[in-house]
């Protein structure tokens, strides 16, 4: 029987690349680039469309990272009952992914109410201008804070990955095998 986890690990990996990277692009560069806009009014309805443009994709993301994540839970079963680091970092992800896919739902929702109130125009994607609304000042001070919390906690997830392929390294497979080492 094959031991090897392709397919699962390849979704993983992969939406959580995209998840990190589109939400750091967006952060950085969507914003950045919308917020030059000569018409205040352009800079949020511009974000507004790029952002809308990348949901389906991070959707995307999001749901092969699940699915990838729960294929390797199941392979990785064993080893997850076994081995205590692998068990804490398991459950930290899963915590992590779900505070993640939280944090962009609701950026989601907030995009919508930014998008609703575009018309008033701002100093940037994420920066009111004194004239907006109260909806849309909150809403914009709120996105800011959770579109740079998106890809700092999707980046927590790939260190996390990354510490667990260094627990399958057969010193530290030995290491949580042993009496009294979980």
């Amino acid at each position: 029987m094959s031991q090897r986890n392709t397919l699962v690990r390849s979704l993983h990996d992969l939406g959580l690349s995209t998840w990190f990277g589109g939400s750091l692009m967006g952060a950085v560069g969507l914003n950045g680039a919308t917020g030059r806009a000569a018409d205040p009014t352009e800079r949020t309805r511009l974000s507004s469309l790029g952002w809308k443009l990348w949901s389906p994709v991070a959707a995307g993301a999001i749901g092969a990272h699940a699915v990838g994540g729960a294929g390797l839970i199941l392979a990785n079963r064993r080893r997850i009952d076994q081995h205590g680091g692998t068990a804490a970092n398991t459950w930290t992800k899963g915590g992590l992914t779900v505070a993640a896919a939280g944090l962009t739902a609701y950026a989601g929702l907030l995009g919508r109410t930014v998008e609703a109130e575009s018309e008033h125009g701002a100093e940037g994607a994420t920066e009111p201008s004194p004239a907006a609304s109260d909806k849309l000042a909150s809403a914009q001070r709120q996105l800011k804070i959770v579109q740079w919390a998106i890809p700092a906690v999707t980046g927590v997830l790939v260190v996390l990955g990354a510490q667990q392929g260094e627990q399958q390294r057969p010193s530290q497979q030995l290491l949580g095998r042993l009496p009294g080492r979980h």
